[in-house]
């Protein structure tokens, strides 16, 4: 049984929202949703799925209050504490049982609600080992990158490249927060944060929500001209303890990848696909997941890089929405904006980002330091 999105709906991302309230924000976003595709959340609905940490929103048990809003009150609903395309997949695996005909993904931050960061991060790391040793969380991304950076004989100049090309392509996108016309030499006198990783290295954290509606393929097309068909998805989990990982073979994007893949019939992305919303939260990752993801597997991603294969106007276009450089990063509900993004792409409703082609994408998320969590899913305007 396919699946299909029918209907979704994403606050412009923001630096600040004081004027709102988190579920004031879910509830703007799920009107935008449901409207889309004539949905009655209290009558339509079969299931709800949400994707929250508890250390995120500062409250525990935090599935206790996203019903309301969500329209999803005396309703099934379950909370992820993952990413917001895991969300998109486990909606999608309870559609292809044949009990539910019709699901709703949501996922949203206050990162400005977040007064210690670096210190929830610090909560997901061993409190034996690592925990006590008090180090800034961002010490982990600056070992992978030198150890990405040596293993390809490459200067960290070179992952700048990412930085500005996401940046801009952020200038042409109305969602985005962090749009920005850099250079090279911008990014080079940024501050270092953990050598070789520079602030502009990061992507800078927004206030957003997304919400999204699955449709079985037995009511999908009464609801909307231009349904999103969800044609393979995969996910997988890595080590989370950092002495026993592999530093160099992201295995756990490769086992995600092969799965959504092989769902989809896709045997070379590279040429089978239009384009890729993927993490990009270190600028050091998009290049690191694209080769795990298969796209790129001649070894040769720096230089597809320099050549502008990656640029909107590219053989490639690799985040033409800016990526979470650009629009800005929001924890849990990073997957769901990638994919917001890519059925823009796909229903011709991007407008100045808007690509030439764009029938089948690839959108994937990675769930942040210090996990190695990851999701994929291809989208495309045909059923397949």
């Amino acid at each position: 049984m396919r699946v299909a999105i029918v209907g979704m709906g994403f606050t412009p991302l923001r630096p600040l929202s004081p004027e709102v309230s988190y579920k004031e924000l879910v509830y703007e976003t799920a009107v935008k949703a449901y409207n889309e595709c004539g949905v009655n959340p209290r009558k339509d609905v079969d299931t709800f799925v949400t994707c929250a940490e508890d250390y995120i929103e500062g409250t525990s048990i935090f599935d206790e209050y996203t019903p309301d809003q969500l329209g999803g009150a005396l309703k099934p609903n379950h909370t992820l504490t993952q990413d917001g395309l895991q969300g998109i997949i486990a909606a999608s695996l309870q559609i292809m049982t044949g009990n539910f005909q019709i699901a709703v993904v949501e996922a949203h931050v206050k990162s400005s609600n977040i007064l210690t960061p670096d210190g929830v991060a610090l909560c997901a790391l061993d409190p034996i080992y690592i925990r006590p040793l008090n180090l800034n969380p961002y010490f982990i991304a600056g070992l992978e990158y030198d150890r990405f950076l040596r293993a390809n004989l490459i200067e960290s100049f070179e992952c700048g490249n990412v930085v500005v090309k996401n940046k801009r392509n952020a200038l042409r996108n109305p969602y985005a927060c962090y749009g920005e016309n850099i250079t090279i030499d911008d990014y080079l006198s940024s501050e270092p944060v953990s050598l070789p990783l520079l602030s502009a290295d990061i992507s800078q954290p927004a206030d957003g929500c997304g919400v999204f509606v699955l449709a079985s393929e037995k009511v999908a097309e009464s609801l909307t001209k231009k349904p999103i068909w969800i044609t393979g998805f995969g996910w997988n989990s890595g080590s989370p303890n950092l002495e026993t990982r592999d530093w160099v073979c992201l295995s756990y994007i490769e086992k995600a990848a092969k799965m959504a893949y092989q769902m989809a019939g896709i045997k070379n992305p590279y040429f089978e696909l239009d384009f890729a919303e993927i993490d990009d939260t270190f600028s050091y990752k998009e290049l690191q997941h694209l080769e795990a993801l298969g796209i790129i597997s001649d070894g040769n991603v720096f230089a597809r890089l320099k050549e502008g294969v990656f640029h909107p106007e590219g053989e490639f276009p690799v985040n033409p929405s800016g990526g979470s450089l650009g629009m800005g990063y929001l924890y849990e509900a990073c997957g769901l904006l990638r994919l917001f993004v890519a059925c823009l792409q796909l229903r011709k409703e991007a407008g100045p980002f808007q690509l030439p082609k764009a029938e089948k994408a690839l959108v994937h998320s990675w769930r942040g330091l210090p996990t190695q969590s990851t999701a994929c899913v291809i989208v495309s305007t045909e059923r397949g």
